[in-house]
């Protein structure tokens, strides 16, 4: 496949559109599956689709495959328009959450599929099976049924069947959900692995947020059939737009609070009679009233109880997690009355103990109360 790897130019550098969708639209018996979406895929790019069950990704992977028809809006693969043409003609690779292999073929025959309903020669198929099974590292096992294989090589075959025909963009929706926790993490490696060095331009479906964050040149976070927010995984955690996605994609400590007033990026805020200024990534903040404050753990500091310009609060549970210990602190001030913060697993805290919690200078966002709350 050596003829397929792209120059070592990063995704978030190239300005070629590999998949361009066009206010596309999807409706089942009435029920909006997925309102107008605009989306432009970089060639070479992996993009993540993350969302919710039923937020629609699922849909948008199926109408980019060709398997949904549009309700209306226009689909371009490589700038074809692709809208009425048929799944075969697409040249898309696609792996499912099931792997759908065939039990009666053999590992190689199953790989071999795709190139025997193009009609590629024996002597080329046989040559591009092996090329694509030594990259999926399968090689030795070219002659086993899919029930002698581990999920894991099952996936692999899986890959391999989508990867030999050379497809101009690579479907995956939810391949690893059936693996265990370390198969998980291996695949996801071996994957971005073997993306990188084709070059391939790939869209992977997702509800996982850590999988997302680690594989993605770029996500989409979707809620209830929209678009949500698109951006580097750096920009998707640190920089939510919304209160959708600050507590959708990793952990938030929500605080109700009163906005009194702004200045360029900095604000004054009220937080259970404790002032403090801070400063937003927003551009845009709320008028001053009732808001909703958005802090990252990472981002609160623990202090002594009753210092100056912190946050009252006790210890009510903490979790051991290796490296770190997860502390989870009843306050009055936060939107469920616990914030969460993480502490080296050695400066852990009994039970029961008052604590401060010391509010960042930079890096909060505040949402208006009558935001969005799905």
């Amino acid at each position: 496949m050596s003829s397929e790897i792209a120059t070592a130019v990063p995704p978030e550098q190239r300005t070629d559109t590999a998949v361009q969708i066009d206010g596309v639209r999807k409706s089942f018996s009435g029920t909006v599956a997925l309102e107008p979406v605009w989306l432009k895929i970089r060639r070479g790019e992996f993009l993540t689709l993350l969302g919710p069950s039923g937020c629609g990704k699922t849909t948008l992977l199926n109408l980019i495959a060709g398997f949904l028809d549009a309700d209306k809006g226009e689909l371009f693969i490589d700038r074809s328009l692709v809208t009425q043409v048929p799944p075969h003609k697409r040249e898309i690779g696609i792996v499912f959450q099931n792997y759908a292999l065939f039990p009666h073929m053999s590992v190689a025959q199953n790989v071999a599929y795709g190139l025997r309903t193009r009609r590629v020669s024996k002597a080329e198929t046989e040559a591009r099976v092996r090329e694509t099974l030594a990259l999926v590292k399968l090689e030795d096992f070219a002659d086993r049924r899919p029930r002698q294989l581990s999920g894991g090589q099952q996936q692999r075959v899986a890959l391999a069947r989508a990867l030999v025909i050379r497809p101009r963009v690579l479907l995956l929706d939810e391949p690893f959900s059936a693996l265990d926790r370390n198969l998980r993490t291996a695949m996801q490696v071996e994957l971005k692995e073997i993306q990188s060095c084709l070059g391939l331009t790939t869209v992977f479906v997702t509800h996982d947020q850590s999988e997302a964050l680690s594989m993605s040149d770029r996500i989409a976070v979707m809620s209830r059939g929209r678009i949500r927010q698109i951006g580097s995984p750096g920009e998707i955690y640190d920089r939510p737009q919304n209160r959708f996605v600050s507590t959708f994609v990793g952990d938030a400590n929500l605080f109700d609070a009163t906005l009194l007033e702004t200045s360029g990026d900095a604000a004054s805020i009220d937080v259970a009679g404790t002032r403090v200024w801070l400063r937003t990534y927003q551009d845009e903040m709320p008028e001053p009233g009732a808001v909703t404050l958005f802090v990252r753990p990472e981002k609160c500091r623990l202090t002594r109880a009753g210092q100056a310009g912190t946050l009252p609060a006790t210890v009510a549970l903490s979790v051991y997690q290796g490296s770190h210990a997860e502390l989870h602190l009843d306050c009055s001030a936060a939107r469920d009355g616990r914030v969460m913060l993480r502490v080296p697993a050695s400066e852990a805290l009994p039970v029961g103990t008052a604590v401060g919690i010391a509010l960042p200078d930079a890096g909060a966002a505040l949402y208006a109360m009558e935001g969005e709350t799905e």
